[in-house]
């Protein structure tokens, strides 16, 4: 009797091991703006590449979950976010304390910078020449933010546009006098068009901005999956090879 229920103990063990499907690994869907190389762009095959989508990869592989990357305009990027609709953003996002309110950051994965574009020739030296000037932006991004403290949200020198892109061909076609934008945006920029002849300004009243991952607030579990991520991959050496490859030394 005893060795009749062992047996059939251990039949229903073995099936029940059998009828268990394994721990899916546990997937996220990120989203970014790819149009601020060489953060996030698109290649031949619609694929989001660039140094944001290989840290956040390289983040996800180090603690065990995947994650989907998806392309949408800046505009909606929060607001995907916080209705749910989306998991995380990593899209060269400055953390502000304005952004906190709304959404929770990362520790800060890189710095950045403002700079002032200018044709050259252009008799532009400093931030101040900009008054009474037509200056391009990315529309809601820092550079915004940044002119808007010094000229005022309703100016109408302010020229707001989709992606950084459409802004510097504005400048090349003297539809602005100067645009302001991320550093590493602009020098990207300039490598891959190198018949711009352009100017570059660094204010000494631009600060040090900090990029963080962004997911929905109050999702610590999340935070804390994509710090101890973070802190793995430049640990082990992955984050600064990811950085020479985008960035060089």
């Amino acid at each position: 009797m005893f060795k009749a229920k062992t047996l059939a103990l251990s039949i229903g063990l073995t099936l029940g091991l059998i009828a268990t499907p394994a721990l899916a690994e546990k997937t996220y869907t990120a989203v970014t703006d790819a149009t601020f190389a060489p953060f996030e762009s698109l290649n031949k095959k619609r694929e989001v590449v660039g140094f944001d989508a290989d840290i956040i990869n390289a983040i996800a592989a180090k603690q065990g979950f995947k994650v989907k990357l998806h392309n949408m305009p800046w505009e909606g990027l929060f607001a995907s976010l916080n209705n749910g609709e989306r998991d995380i953003v990593i899209a060269a996002v400055t953390i502000t304390p304005e952004r906190q309110k709304s959404m929770d950051f990362s520790a800060p994965y890189f710095d950045a910078k403002q700079l002032i574009v200018v044709k050259e020739g252009s008799p532009i030296k400093q931030f101040s020449d900009l008054k009474g000037k037509k200056v391009g932006v990315q529309n809601g991004t820092t550079g915004d933010t940044v002119v808007q403290k010094q000229f005022g949200k309703t100016s109408p020198d302010i020229r707001r546009f989709e992606n950084i892109t459409l802004a510097l061909s504005e400048l090349a076609n003297s539809g602005v006098s100067a645009v302001v934008a991320d550093n590493a945006v602009v020098k990207n920029y300039l490598v891959n068009n190198p018949g711009q002849k352009f100017r570059l300004i660094d204010d000494k009243s631009f600060e040090v901005e900090h990029y963080g991952i962004a997911v929905r607030k109050g999702n610590k579990a999340l935070l804390d999956d994509i710090n101890a991520g973070l802190a793995g991959i430049k640990a082990d050496g992955s984050y600064q090879k990811i950085q020479q490859k985008y960035f060089g030394q």
